[in-house]
């Protein structure tokens, strides 16, 4: 006799029915439906780090401090969060829940430090979703001159161009809360669409633009500034190389995540560093000038119409703007699942509405509502300054990094005191593991990311205050950090009750 499923309740096939055994492991129900497979949960991770989103909204940024040379911060940024990823995935295969930050420095130290990791991690994530949604700026009026809805001047930097892009990003991310409230399957299409379109268009602007190079590859050694340009010249690429945990982020909606993630957060990672490389390096052999000023200023969007012609490099860009939008849809996805998970553990203010799924969509609609209207109201800050378009972008970053090195750190410490839990993934294989190269794999991936958090959050007036009189965006990261750590200390401190801890011994792999 063929068992049935009752009336208005999903049936599941057997292997997501062990998915959701495996989570009930950790105490959780399965809510969120479990509909992502390999390609789905790549695009999860590649889609949040978006080559041609970051790369187009800050190649001027690094050229101008860095130079040529910036092209080398690249690839060493690549090799360092290479690092943490591997770290990460070694935690996914063994913890595959939403939250993946906060949930893993939870069961690597204890619930408090935990909570703060998540703190960090989703206010953020938050921050994210409002700098990628200002990308549009760099993309659009150079498609066509009506998207520049005010002023005239469409550089980012300037009144006009900032105030632009506060416009134009709310208006994407009431597209992407739309989206985002539908069935994850609607969300899982748009993603996987968007990322192919992607990556076939970065390969396609990294051929041509290779077929119009002008000088050799050894340019790169040569123009730029010292040390201290380059460190500033790596806040491109330390922007461009985050995110990739967004495939652990999505593990209870992943099928077989323990052999899945581990594998999706590092092909992603390395599919956009490499690409991302590739990219920057063709945009240098090909501009049309090094020196003239304008690669600083409006960066590979001048080079493409220059090299390409308005009529490919403008349908090139098009292409960008779709990479832009699905950026922002899956970076507000990934901040919804962080809330959702921390709210499940009562860990957050008016929790029960923060962790209610819809039966219908499998999706939680509150924390989505409330990422995308957080981040439209940051978008705000680019009315009162331009200068809040740069503070933005490299305060989530700040706050990204500092929240993985909460991870890696009791990882290491983790490590001294006992391996990691051994086991074996859905397919009976060993869970994925960095073996004898975990300690020094995790010690430099710690190091790592510690300098980065301090080299970003430095507060250089030349980056963050050049035009002077605005003390308050020269210290923008540090202020905004610190009233974070403050407001989350004042919750815990005057909730009406304590946040009940996550279980710290994971389910044995089956």
């Amino acid at each position: 006799m063929t068992a049935t499923a009752p009336s208005g309740v999903r049936a599941e096939p057997p292997d997501d029915r062990q998915d959701a055994a495996s989570l009930a492991g950790f105490g959780y129900r399965q809510e969120l439906h479990r509909s992502l497979g390999r390609y789905a949960s790549f695009a999860a991770g590649f889609s949040f780090i978006s080559v041609l989103t970051t790369v187009f909204q800050f190649f001027a940024f690094g050229y101008s401090f860095g130079g040529t040379r910036f092209f080398w911060t690249w690839p060493a940024v690549l090799v360092g969060q290479l690092m943490v990823a591997a770290c990460f995935a070694e935690l996914a295969a063994r913890y595959p829940i939403s939250g993946a930050v906060y949930q893993w420095s939870s069961r690597l130290s204890n619930a408090v430090f935990g909570w703060y990791a998540g703190w960090i991690m989703v206010l953020g994530q938050i921050v994210v979703v409002a700098a990628a949604a200002l990308a549009l700026q760099v993309v659009l009026p150079a498609v066509w001159s009506g998207f520049q809805l005010i002023g005239t001047d469409t550089s980012p930097v300037s009144s006009d161009g900032a105030a632009n892009a506060a416009v134009l990003g709310i208006a994407l991310l009431v597209l992407t809360t739309v989206v985002n409230l539908l069935d994850n399957k609607v969300m899982s299409v748009v993603n996987r669409v968007g990322v192919t379109a992607e990556i076939v268009g970065a390969v396609l602007i990294v051929v041509l633009l290779l077929t119009h190079a002008d000088r050799a590859p050894s340019v790169t050694v040569h123009g730029g500034g010292g040390a201290t340009a380059l460190f500033v010249g790596s806040f491109a690429a330390a922007y461009v190389m985050i995110g990739f945990d967004s495939a652990g982020e999505m593990s209870e909606e992943t099928r077989h995540p323990r052999r899945v993630a581990p594998r999706t957060i590092l092909s992603a990672l390395a599919a956009a560093g490499v690409l991302a490389s590739l990219l920057v390096l063709a945009a240098l052999l090909a501009a049309p000038s090094l020196t003239d000023g304008r690669l600083g200023t409006e960066g590979l969007s001048y080079v493409l119409t220059s090299r390409l012609g308005d009529g490919l490099g403008k349908v090139l860009l098009c292409d960008v703007a779709l990479a832009v939008a699905v950026a922002t849809l899956a970076i507000q996805t990934s901040a919804t699942r962080m809330l959702f998970s921390m709210a499940r553990d009562r860990a957050l203010p008016f929790s029960p509405v923060l962790a209610r799924v819809s039966p219908r969509t499998g999706q939680p609609p509150a924390p989505t509502l409330v990422v995308g209207a957080l981040s439209a109201a940051l978008l705000l800050l680019s009315f009162a300054s331009p200068e809040a378009w740069l503070a933005i972008g490299t305060t989530c970053i700040v706050m990204l990094y500092l929240a993985y090195a909460m991870v890696t750190g009791p990882q290491l410490l983790r490590r001294f005191r006992a391996p990691l839990p051994a086991g074996t993934d859905e397919l009976g294989k060993p869970l994925f593991s960095l073996g004898r190269w975990g300690i020094p794999v995790n010690v430099l991936a710690l190091l790592y990311g510690l300098a980065m958090t301090v080299n970003l959050a430095w507060p250089r007036a030349a980056v963050y205050d050049p035009s002077g009189g605005h003390w308050y965006f020269q210290w923008f990261c540090l202020l905004f950090l610190g009233a974070a750590l403050a407001l989350g200390a004042t919750w815990r401190a005057t909730r009406p009750r304590p946040t009940p801890a996550p279980s710290v011994a994971p389910e044995p792999a089956a």
